[in-house]
């Protein structure tokens, strides 16, 4: 058998070899960003949409406002909320203050108002959906009074406290409260039999099973009441300032209605309805994070 003999030309040629392949490079591999890709197209696929409606919204509201006399456009429009939303907090006596003054006070009837619902309808709700007793003392009443217009009540108020004030907070609490005393009584409702036979077993206390388990499992029943009574509180204050005049963004709306600033006006229905949208959207999210259900 032949042996083969290594010389040394044919070491040195491999030692050069090995050295060069130890100083390429290292080859680099592109790596691809995937959660990228899906964040891009599910932006684009939500916010393309919206960028068409809101174009073709100003498209006709252009329309609108070339065939019709005395209606301004949105470059008009625009223009007058830069000079409005220049100094919102502006006070120049009790009648004329900015804008974001007016909000602010709409905000602290709602709050008033809403807040005194809440108070009022959730144990309301607890209670005529725990007890069979007071659903039929309370669910005649509740289904008389419950399509009645919110203004309707709004001389009561101003008969009972003799001040514009409190009347529209009044309003706001009369209107808001049925959607929570339904809502809450129809998630107490709908709690399985199973949950109340074990607190049976168990002798549990009534504050017990009250606390322990109908409040974690209306929970989210009772979210949803919130978040359509907050909607009509907002829908419904503006209605009620407009009638009790002082401050507040529906007597700013009237005022401006006064003096023919219709520019103004729209400035002020766009306002209300991104205030109505951001309270609506923050106990939406709310109600999500205490959602029992399977997503």
């Amino acid at each position: 058998m032949k042996q083969q003999t290594v010389t040394q030309s044919d070491v040195v040629t491999s030692e050069v070899i090995r050295a060069e392949v130890i100083a390429l490079p290292p080859v680099q591999v592109r790596k691809r960003h995937p959660a990228l890709r899906v964040a891009a197209n599910s932006l684009v696929q939500h916010l393309l949409p919206g960028l068409l409606g809101l174009g073709l919204a100003l498209v006709a509201w252009q329309l609108v406002s070339v065939n019709s006399k005395g209606f301004p456009g949105p470059l008009s429009t625009l223009d007058s909320a830069l000079t409005l939303f220049a100094d919102p907090f502006y006070r120049e006596g009790p009648n004329d203050q900015g804008i974001g003054w007016n909000v602010l006070a709409s905000l602290q009837r709602v709050g008033i108002g809403f807040g005194l619902a809440a108070l009022v309808g959730i144990p309301l709700g607890f209670l005529t959906g725990r007890f069979v007793f007071f659903a039929r003392m309370f669910g005649p009443l509740i289904a008389l009074l419950r399509p009645v217009s919110p203004l309707a009540w709004l001389p009561i108020g101003l008969l009972l406290f003799q001040r514009a004030e409190p009347a529209s907070s009044w309003t706001i609490f009369i209107c808001s409260i049925w959607p929570m005393v339904i809502n809450t009584a129809d998630g107490v409702r709908r709690i399985p039999d199973d949950y109340l036979n074990v607190a049976r077993v168990l002798q549990l206390s009534e504050w017990t099973v009250m606390r322990r388990i109908l409040f974690p499992a209306v929970l989210p029943a009772i979210l949803t009441g919130v978040r359509l009574s907050i909607g009509i509180a907002w829908l419904v204050i503006v209605a009620a300032e407009m009638l009790t005049g002082g401050l507040g963004i529906g007597f700013w709306i009237w005022n401006e209605w006064n003096n023919l600033n219709v520019e103004n006006i729209i400035i002020a229905i766009v306002i209300i309805g991104v205030v109505g949208l951001m309270l609506e959207q923050a106990l939406l999210l709310l109600a999500r994070r205490f959602s029992w259900q399977e997503k």
